[in-house]
């Protein structure tokens, strides 16, 4: 990566735990610095980090010490540090989705254009041995000509395990904003854009009772549809169908299948980065698992930050940008029972090689 690149943390909540172990000692990459609205947080996590420093993100995304602005606010401030980075002159990886809405995902992308500084976004889990494996299967054949996709997530919600799940329920979270991002973006680099979507939403209740932490017992209000089912038209003219709720108690489906002409595929859960890739060939009578033949291995949260670092756009812009139109077009096309057509694409990004832990930690 050449010379050593600065990075600045927005948001210390639980998810930075991850990319804070990620990040560590990784070799021409430095955290400089970490804001917080917990002031006292960014001190005590800048505190376990050599050289650096805790300041407010006003200060952070006008510093010319940082080179990349992380962003890990929650959905409803995205677009806002985003584009105070990209004001800066910063480049921006954020958490997903890209902003809590299209309109502002695009603004976002947009201004980044003209301030000649890149983004990327989460899920970086793609970029791991099960979605890359499917993906090299797919490209090389071996499933035939792709026909349809299936993708699952089924949960009874957040709230039993969240100490703050409010987000969850308000514009910019539900099931499907939460957890879509981990399926769509795996079925576009499988199956390549998407054009058109239809569907039908619904929620199972008007609030949510929180079950653990300092506020257990409160219940908190539903602002959002908590049950997606939705059918996606690809460019290739694949079909993918997904199911993700809130409420539902469990499911036993498989969380992402591929089907072709030839063979179908099934992935592991594409919340994570490894796990199981079996192939079911038409002439075969059993599923066969495939060794890792692509993406980074051993992976963790943060993996895509360093991979976009490195000048790749694997998880860039433009792909979270299409992938929230996805999500946004459901809810849309549940709403007014219509067929909605996208108005944005993207490019397949580029396989990953396989890369042994040692190449990218």
């Amino acid at each position: 990566m050449g010379g050593a690149h600065s990075i600045g943390i927005v948001g210390l909540g639980v998810i930075s735990r991850a990319y804070l172990d990620t990040l560590a000692g990784v070799d021409g990459i430095r955290i400089t610095a970490v804001a917080d609205l917990d002031a006292s947080r960014a001190e005590a996590v800048a505190a376990g980090i050599e050289e650096c420093r805790p300041l407010t993100t006003g200060e952070l995304t006008a510093d010319p010490g940082v080179d990349t602005v992380l962003n890990l606010t929650i959905p409803a401030a995205h677009a806002e540090v985003a584009l105070a980075a990209i004001r800066g002159g910063k480049d921006v990886f954020g958490e997903k989705p890209l902003a809590a809405t299209f309109a502002e995902a695009r603004e976002v992308v947009d201004a980044a254009a003209r301030a000649d500084v890149r983004v990327g976004c989460a899920p970086d889990t793609v970029l791991g041995t099960g979605v890359q494996t499917a993906r090299r299967a797919v490209d090389e054949g071996l499933i035939g000509a792709p026909v349809g996709a299936t993708a699952t997530w089924v949960s009874p919600g957040h709230e039993h395990w969240h100490p703050q799940p409010d987000f969850y329920y308000r514009a910019g979270g539900g099931p499907l904003l939460d957890m879509g991002p981990y399926y769509l973006t795996s079925l576009v680099q499988l199956l390549g854009p998407i054009v058109a979507v239809s569907g039908a939403a619904s929620r199972a209740h008007a609030t949510r009772e929180i079950g653990s932490g300092a506020r257990a017992g409160e219940r908190v209000p539903v602002e959002v549809d908590t049950h997606i089912a939705g059918v996606l038209e690809h460019a290739n003219g694949a079909i993918s169908t997904v199911t993700m709720s809130f409420d539902g108690v469990a499911t036993s489906a498989r969380p992402l299948e591929i089907y072709g002409t030839e063979g179908a595929l099934v992935l592991p859960d594409p919340n994570h980065h490894a796990g199981e890739v079996a192939l079911r060939r038409r002439d075969g009578d059993a599923w066969d698992a495939l060794a890792p033949s692509a993406g980074y291995e051993e992976a963790a949260r943060g993996v895509g930050l360093l991979d976009f670092v490195a000048g790749h756009d694997r998880v860039g812009g433009a792909m979270a940008l299409h992938v929230l139109e996805v999500m946004e077009s459901l809810h849309a096309a549940a709403t007014t029972r219509t067929r909605q057509e996208l108005t944005t694409s993207v490019e397949r990004p580029s396989l990953v090689p396989l890369t042994p832990a040692s190449a990218w930690r």
